[in-house]
């Protein structure tokens, strides 16, 4: 199965970032993009890729260790950015040294569970709202989120997460996301 690792921000905090999204989808060009739907957004700390289900337990063992290894923390959804001209991204502030140690935690969690990972590099922290298979001049779109700043939210648990790719030739249609794993930061997790 196709799993990541995660926090996902709470209703309110999408509720927030929902709004700022709606006018971005008034600008000019912005049925270019393809939105990501709301059910869809988190912040990935670690992508796993295809993991064998032997591996699930040893996986979920050492998650759960990191994540009582982490205390809780505060994030808060703010401004925006982009990858190139083919990622559009609201960025994250606050708690970002804990997000980036679970972030590091997941990552090792998943090697020493015996799933092959990308090379390490520095994480970034997003939440995807809109990509394009083409290059794009974003720089409209992160101007409009220039303004925005979320309320801040305690960061409480890490999340795996199971991703279904879309097949059914829809167009427009993202990945479908389920949760299969959860474990509440702090030792008392």
């Amino acid at each position: 199965m196709r799993l990541f690792a995660a926090v996902l921000p709470p209703p309110e905090a999408l509720d927030e970032l929902g709004r700022a999204a709606r006018e971005l989808g008034t600008l000019p060009g912005a049925d270019a993009l393809r939105w990501t739907e709301r059910e869809a957004w988190h912040l990935t700390l670690a992508f796993l890729g295809e993991v064998d289900e032997p591996v699930l337990a040893e996986l979920h063992a050492r998650l759960a260790r990191a994540a009582r290894r982490t205390d809780p923390f505060t994030l808060r959804l703010h401004g925006g950015g982009r990858f190139d001209g083919r990622a559009l991204w609201t960025s994250v502030a606050g708690g970002l040294d804990a997000l980036r140690l679970l972030a590091d935690r997941a990552d090792a969690a998943a090697r020493r569970s015996g799933i092959p990972m990308e090379r390490h590099r520095r994480h970034v922290p997003h939440l995807t709202l809109a990509r394009s298979r083409t290059p794009v001049d974003l720089r409209p779109y992160v101007a409009g989120l220039g303004a925005f700043e979320g309320s801040p939210w305690p960061v409480t648990e890490l999340t795996l997460v199971r991703s279904f790719l879309p097949g059914g030739g829809v167009p427009g249609e993202g990945p479908r996301h389920e949760p299969v794993g959860r474990w509440a930061l702090g030792p008392a997790g």
